[in-house]
């Protein structure tokens, strides 16, 4: 099963977190759960062809760089402000 398809099993935010090994702040997590989860999912889209060409190692590691991108955006500034969802935009 590749890291992706691992991914695809996982079925809420601080399980993505720790799959990935990255460290969160629940407080952080409990408000903007899904916007982290939403932007991750915009950043893997992006880099769609590296995910997909990458060995399973460098795909670990480009997930969790998308997941810890996508979780720095919430913490440097608000969902009002990065508007994820189009009811913001």
């Amino acid at each position: 099963m590749t890291v992706l398809d691992q991914l695809g099993t996982l079925s809420t935010a601080e399980d993505f977190f720790n799959f990935l090994d990255i460290a969160y702040d629940p407080a952080v997590l409990d408000v903007v759960r899904l916007h982290i989860l939403k932007r991750m999912g915009e950043y893997m889209r992006k880099n769609k062809a590296a995910l997909a060409e990458a060995d399973e190692q460098t795909a670990r590691a480009l997930c969790r760089a998308h997941l810890e991108r996508a979780y720095a955006d919430f913490i440097e500034s608000t969902p009002l402000e990065q508007r994820v969802f189009k009811v913001l935009k």
